[in-house]
């Protein structure tokens, strides 16, 4: 399987070295392809550099690794070669002032997945994850011992699922599924299961994670 990361920021680039750890494929885009290579370069034979379009249509799985201002504009551009394709964002409903703070830029009860989904074609099948917990998390808990770290996911979709899993235990973390796409809001920033939100700064372990779900949710 080979999973395309569309943005190489600090997530973007963390996801890339504990999935080329896990023993995953991966072809990075970004806006700078310079960039891009370089972060390619680092990570080994396992790692590749393509524009966006070569990425997606290289791709099994497709991670969306970049602000959801941006991914406003990129699903709709790509739409075509992201039919069939496994989505999987990490996008959270947040954006940066001019004095570098931190806001939501969405009302309280919308999540950042409502927005994705509906942009996707129908055909896409989708997955929230990866963006549960900070990028300094997600490279410093990777194969965390005794205990795996968590990584919370959502989905409606089986093939999503299944994909997922196996990315998320390729990154070092155990996999718990939070619920459907209406759940993800749980697990983006400001959510009850976001390590930036309810947790305040916790990772916990799957005994933990599956105690925190709600029989609703889980």
């Amino acid at each position: 399987m080979t999973t395309a990361i569309i943005g190489v920021g600090r997530i973007g680039k963390t996801l890339g070295e504990d999935l080329v750890a896990g023993g995953e494929r991966v072809v990075l885009a970004g806006r700078d392809p310079a960039h891009a290579a370089g972060v390619a370069d680092q990570l080994g034979e396992l790692a590749s550099a393509a524009s966006v379009a070569d990425a997606i249509a290289q791709a099994d799985v497709v991670v969306l690794a970049v602000l959801l201002e941006v991914a406003r504009e990129l699903v709709p551009h790509y739409a075509d070669a992201l039919e069939g394709k496994i989505v999987i964002d990490p996008t959270n409903p947040l954006g940066i002032d001019d004095a570098g703070n931190l806001y939501r830029t969405l009302p309280e009860d919308q999540s950042a997945a409502s927005v994705v989904t509906g942009l996707l074609p129908a055909g896409a099948r989708y997955a929230k994850a990866f963006g549960t917990v900070l990028a300094t998390s997600l490279q410093s808990a990777a194969n965390r011992t005794p205990s795996r770290a968590v990584l919370f996911y959502a989905t409606d979709d089986d093939h999503a699922a299944a994909a997922v899993q196996r990315l998320i235990r390729a990154a070092g973390f155990d996999p718990v599924k939070v619920g459907g796409v209406g759940d993800a809001g749980r697990i983006e920033a400001g959510g009850d299961l976001s390590q930036g939100g309810g947790l305040q700064g916790r990772l916990l372990d799957a005994n933990e994670a599956r105690a925190a779900l709600t029989p609703a949710a889980a």
